[in-house]
């Protein structure tokens, strides 16, 4: 059996890249209203965009920083990895297919549950309900093959 892999990425409509470049033009309009009012003699324009330009930066910081959170999940028959991205966080969970057991989201928030050996880990939360409940499915068809591919070995 070959190795199976699901991302589950954020949707995200703006890459970090692109996001910078909006912020550069942003910074680029605002300077140059600010400048025709400071030539114009109301100099205090330009703190106010300073604080403006300050508040959409840290916004800006924020939402790039959780641009690229995603789940990975890769299942072969040793191991059950379930990896999470969150912000420059990395949680790395190895689980037994063997002893694993995957329950399908049943409301419109809940998240799919995959359990093995007392630990139990919660996935999908960047993905749809729908997107879930697929890859609940696929969960529970793959997981006991391998567990019975590992057995037959």
């Amino acid at each position: 059996m070959e190795k199976q892999e699901w991302m589950l990425r954020r949707n995200c409509s703006l890459t970090p890249r692109q996001l910078g470049l909006a912020y550069g033009v942003l910074c680029c309009l605002s300077f140059v209203v600010a400048g025709i009012f400071v030539m114009m003699g109301a100099w205090q324009v330009i703190f106010f965009t300073l604080l403006e330009l300050g508040a959409v930066a840290v916004a800006f910081l924020v939402y790039a920083r959780h641009a690229t959170d995603r789940e990975h999940i890769a299942l072969s028959p040793d191991c059950l990895l379930i990896e999470r991205f969150d912000g420059t966080q990395v949680q790395r969970i190895r689980l037994d297919p063997v002893w694993a057991r995957v329950a399908a989201p049943r409301g419109a928030q809940d998240l799919i549950r995959v359990r093995a050996c007392g630990v139990e880990v919660e996935i999908g939360r960047h993905v749809t309900m729908a997107r879930r409940r697929q890859i609940a499915r696929e969960l529970q068809q793959q997981v006991p093959s391998v567990a019975q591919l590992r057995h037959a070995a």
